[in-house]
């Protein structure tokens, strides 16, 4: 027997309970926090790859200056001297992975420390010539130390390190 004032009425399970059998949506909160959550991955994954895209570019720079810089060792054997220019051994038209030409400095016909590039000592980074690049910002001064520096991809040493400017230690 049915309860008094359900005479006639079928009672089923899609009208009784809140969701049972029927088909539910995403509420706005819900919405938001998965549109939340896949923007946070997308912002983790384009750092990753910009910071893997930089990665890649120094290696090209430092790889390139050690091509350069054979170059020009080559040129010094055979012309007791090294290049007033880049452009004098047909580098001269060579762009860094930035899109910037890179930075030549013969030092030996430098006087004093003149225009060379510097440690953290104020001690020239090497005696023979400077060939660098200004890295990821295209700013670059004389001494490491400086902040526009340190992303610079340098030859030190004369040639013993070439890599980043932030990390050479002298």
């Amino acid at each position: 027997m049915a309860p008094r004032g359900w005479q006639g009425m079928r009672v089923t399970a899609f009208h009784v309970g809140r969701g049972i059998g029927r088909a539910r949506g995403m509420s706005i909160i819900e919405l938001m926090i998965t549109v939340l959550i896949v923007m946070i991955l997308a912002v983790i994954a384009i750092v990753s790859y910009s910071n893997y895209r930089e990665r890649i570019r120094v290696a090209q720079a430092v790889t390139e200056i050690t091509s350069m810089s054979a170059q020009i060792k080559h040129y010094m054997v055979d012309n007791s001297g090294p290049p007033a220019s880049l452009a004098e051994i047909g580098l001269g038209t060579r762009i860094d992975p930035w899109g910037r030409p890179y930075f030549y400095l013969d030092l030996t016909t430098q006087k004093g420390k003149g225009k060379s590039r510097r440690d953290k000592k104020l001690n020239p980074l090497n005696t023979d010539f400077d060939l660098y690049s200004a890295g990821k910002d295209g700013l670059t001064q004389t001494q490491l130390t400086a902040h526009n520096s340190r992303d610079d991809v340098i030859r030190a040493r004369d040639g013993k390190f070439i890599g980043l400017a932030s990390d050479f230690d002298p």
